[in-house]
């Protein structure tokens, strides 16, 4: 059900009065047309509206306002709280009762609704945090149990193990540790998103370079895959926040590194729109099934027996970041097989020269 919360309580009152005396009035003109007693349901569905807009009392005040007016304006003999007759008496005395039965048991079901609201809100929270535990318990301790497990072999064969095998373990312990600094650094982002904390810091921004360096810090822990981007040397420069964007681009391109074949590609793409700059991401992947699609961007969703890691939180990020910069993000299967993700982001444009004159 609708409910004005803007409004404070004594805005309530005054709008309830008024919305009265208008109705009142312009009916006061067609009382002769239509007779008083259908005023009597005209105003009666004033005071309906109203109870299911504002709280119990400023409904209660239209009410009772709606029939003294009644009375006073309508009712022969008019300009009188006189009631002319026992029908049009009982009529008013009825009139009362159910514009104030009205009004109270709307409140009953709207609190009832709230009631219900809050139950449904507690269990989804507590569903919410399950999910979240059962994936730390095994997100977080994976990555951990590895660090922990190939420390104490190097510690304990230091002398038997030759220096391949203890770079091996070197290399196990970086990827176990980017793998849990990605899975904090997500918990941290959700948790930012959700107090409001994020505001967006706009800056002008060189994308071709963002895109570069993105690649650069992937060398090492793209897992075989093959990450290709053009540079468009036309490309202007954008206004806009660099870490969120770089946040977004990274968790798209983490989930195509999970979701994708070794020695399979990725490829990234950044063009100019009228209005802003769009990314294009593809990979060659298998893709997601129709079904699935719908649930891409929910928090904690991740794809049914898959064997890749992580919280289900990246792309939702991914998508209310993109929402922080009032821009959208969406996703399809390719012809060819794949993935395509395409963000677009409105931002002011402007050549470096341009930027330097001002």
């Amino acid at each position: 059900m609708i409910r004005i919360k803007q409004y404070s309580g004594w805005k309530q009152y005054l709008i309830a009065i008024l919305l009265v005396v208008i109705t009142s009035s312009a009916l006061y003109f067609f009382v002769d047309l239509i007779g008083y007693r259908v005023v009597a349901l005209l105003l009666l569905l004033v005071v309906s509206l109203l109870a299911m807009l504002f709280d119990i009392f400023p409904v209660l005040v239209a009410a009772m306002l709606s029939a003294l007016i009644w009375n006073y304006f309508f009712i022969p003999p008019t300009f009188t709280f006189h009631v002319g007759t026992p029908e049009d008496g009982l009529m008013f005395m009825m009139y009362f009762v159910v514009a104030l039965i009205n009004a109270v048991l709307t409140s009953k079901i709207r609190e009832a609704e709230k009631k219900a609201r809050d139950k449904e809100e507690r269990e989804r929270t507590v569903k919410l945090y399950n999910t979240l535990l059962n994936s730390l318990s095994h997100e977080l301790r994976t990555p951990i149990a590895t660090i922990i497990g190939s420390i104490d072999t190097i510690l304990e064969h230091e002398s038997q193990l030759s220096s391949d095998n203890r770079l091996a373990l070197y290399k196990e312990i970086e990827k176990a540790g980017v793998r849990l600094n990605k899975q904090v650094e997500n918990l941290l982002s959700m948790s930012r998103f959700e107090a409001g904390m994020i505001k967006p810091n706009l800056d002008w921004c060189d994308m071709n370079e963002l895109v570069h360096r993105l690649i650069r810090n992937y060398k090492q822990h793209a897992e075989n895959r093959l990450i290709i981007f053009e540079a468009d040397e036309k490309l202007p420069l954008f206004l806009i926040d660099r870490g969120l964007i770089e946040q977004i681009l990274n968790n798209i391109i983490d989930n195509a590194i999970k979701y994708t074949p070794d020695q399979s590609s990725i490829t990234i793409e950044v063009l100019h729109k009228n209005n802003g700059c769009q990314f294009v991401i593809c990979d060659s992947g298998p893709g997601f099934a129709e079904h699935e699609l719908p649930f891409i961007f929910d928090r904690f969703y991740r794809l049914p027996e898959t064997k890749a890691g992580g919280l289900g939180l990246g792309l939702s990020i991914a998508q209310s970041f993109t929402e922080i910069l009032q821009g959208t993000i969406k996703v399809e299967n390719r012809k060819e097989g794949g993935a395509k993700f395409t963000i677009d982001i409105p931002a002011r444009s402007s050549q470096l020269t341009e930027i330097t004159d001002e």
